[in-house]
């Protein structure tokens, strides 16, 4: 079964701290049935997600957050086979946005959707070296 890595960029509807708890809720309670895991950053501008599994998993993990209401313009940057899990003790490890990370005004501008995937999946594997949330 072949590693498989999407991230997505989305912008919250009516984002607050239960909204949050109930999507790491699902989404840890689905990962862990599915033999996904990933990280969440999220802030009141953004959520930016990191999912890796099997790719069919992983796809279809993305299609049902595509459909999510709580979640407003949902822009693919990342997709496609990894060599290793980024987070593969994390069933959905929860970050909140760093300070290095994109300004609320460079989000607007498009910062996320400008990355490459490199840059984006960056992101993600400096929070990997860091202590846990």
């Amino acid at each position: 079964m072949s590693l498989f890595q999407v991230v997505y960029a989305s912008r919250p509807f009516g984002y607050d701290q239960g909204m949050l708890n109930g999507i790491l809720a699902d989404s840890r309670r689905c990962n862990e049935r599915d033999g996904i895991t990933g990280s969440l950053i999220c802030r009141d501008d953004l959520y930016l997600q990191l999912l890796e599994g099997p790719d069919d998993l992983v796809t279809a993990a993305f299609e049902r957050i595509a459909q999510d209401d709580r979640h407003l313009e949902v822009r693919r940057l990342v997709a496609g086979p990894a060599a290793a899990r980024i987070f593969p003790a994390w069933a959905m490890r929860h970050d909140p946005a760093r300070s290095w990370m994109w300004t609320p005004a460079e989000v607007a501008d498009g910062a996320p959707e400008r990355a490459t995937p490199d840059e984006v999946l960056a992101v993600f594997r400096r929070i990997a070296d860091e202590p846990d949330a």
